[in-house]
């Protein structure tokens, strides 16, 4: 999964609030019962010595309605100027949080990863396309645009008997329609290079479908997911075409997270470009090397062994180390500070475009619940294979 949309949190002045609220809406009450959520929350953070215009700029954001359905939650990143971070999560918390600290709390938002798809919904007809881009979440929808082809010679003619101007309607139609589909197709490549959906949804007449993923260059080609039911035009049943959605969506999610965890199996496996433990991880950081961090999904939790360890960080992302002397050993002597593990790790990992996935239990193996898939490696890279500067043969085991 990607997290290019908590790079903004870099670099930002402390102090953070990181809020994690269940923003469930049971009934016409329920926006009243999101602000009773947060009352309580803001009392807590005014305890801790939150700004006041901070929490002012929380409550705006808390308060105002998801427009998803059902039980969903929320995490919400502001720093000393605001909110930075506002994402649905597809569940809500057992408990709603709030906590004011020098750094922001990431676990939330690790989950909100891991739920999230970043796609781009596009509704065809033989005339051109209606596209919705998603915010992330995969919960909501932030843009929706038309595009429409100028051939308007769309339907065919029943044959009479002027039989070649019967074809030659028909073959002006058939001309409308796939010129029609190469404006769309121009278009939707574009949007995919400059704002790189993670996965293409289509939908809609069944020839302009054909069509369009005909027309597509190979990069949306390789995107591309077709979903049936949806349409252009009225009369479409909207519940059971958002749940396809949802089940493409879901599809997407388990085939991205089983690719990822097969490639961390084998690549470890043959102490190859893998390394697990927190001291293997934290060197092949320092080096930029990380393709994909691999945490078990225990790791996310309150109260886990990552949670509660510290790593050492400098003025830049990749300025980590397990201690001060190892960090003064990379060059660092300035700016030197203890940092959470897990906020160290990700700060990191975002600051070399890495990608996450989270491990479901007995999936792979990962020492101290973290690993990681490398870009590449070399002589000096961390090996399970054999004792490194940074392991023993105690740490040594077998990859199942």
């Amino acid at each position: 999964m990607e997290l290019h949309w908590l790079k903004p949190l870099l670099g930002r002045p402390a102090p953070f609030v990181t809020v994690h609220l269940d923003a469930t809406r049971a009934d016409a009450s329920g926006d009243e019962e999101v602000a009773g959520r947060w009352r309580s929350l803001r009392r807590e953070l005014e305890g801790s010595g939150a700004s006041a215009a901070v929490l002012d700029d929380l409550e705006e954001r808390v308060t105002r309605p998801t427009g998803v359905a059902g039980p969903h939650g929320r995490v919400l990143v502001a720093d000393a100027e605001g909110v930075v971070i506002d994402r649905v999560l597809k569940e809500p918390p057992a408990q709603s949080t709030a906590v004011l600290d020098d750094v922001p709390m990431l676990l939330p938002a690790v989950r909100v990863a891991d739920q999230a798809t970043r796609y781009l919904l596009v509704e065809v007809d033989r005339q051109g396309a209606d596209l919705t881009w998603s915010d992330g979440s995969g919960l909501r929808t932030v843009e929706k645009e038309s595009v429409e082809g100028d051939h308007d010679e769309l339907r065919k003619v029943k044959e009479t008997g002027d039989g070649w101007r019967s074809r030659r309607v028909q073959m002006r139609a058939e001309d409308s329609w796939e010129r029609n589909a190469e404006t769309v197709a121009a278009e939707l490549d574009r949007q995919v290079i400059e704002r790189h959906p993670e996965i293409v949804l289509v939908t809609g007449d069944v020839r302009a479908v054909s069509l369009l993923c005909h027309a597509v260059g190979s990069r949306t080609k390789d995107l591309v997911v077709e979903v049936q039911g949806g349409s252009r035009a009225d009369g479409v049943n909207q519940e059971v075409f958002q749940q396809r959605v949802a089940e493409a969506l879901e599809e997407f999610r388990q085939r991205r997270r089983e690719d990822a965890l097969e490639r961390y199996r084998s690549e470890l496996g043959r102490g190859g470009a893998a390394v697990t433990s927190v001291d293997d991880v934290v060197t092949v950081l320092q080096r930029g090397q990380v393709r994909e961090l691999i945490l078990h999904e225990d790791v996310t939790l309150p109260g886990s062994p990552l949670a509660e360890r510290r790593l050492w960080v400098g003025p830049e992302p990749l300025h980590i180390a397990t201690s001060r002397a190892d960090l003064e050993g990379i060059g660092v002597t300035e700016g030197a500070r203890e940092m959470p593990a897990d906020v160290a790790l990700m700060r990191a990992a975002l600051g070399q475009d890495a990608g996450l996935t989270l491990a479901p239990d007995g999936q792979v193996e990962v020492v101290d619940g973290i690993g990681a898939v490398l870009r590449w490696n070399d002589g000096s890279t961390p090996s399970e294979a054999v004792p490194t500067q940074s392991g023993d043969q105690n740490r040594l085991h077998d990859v199942v």
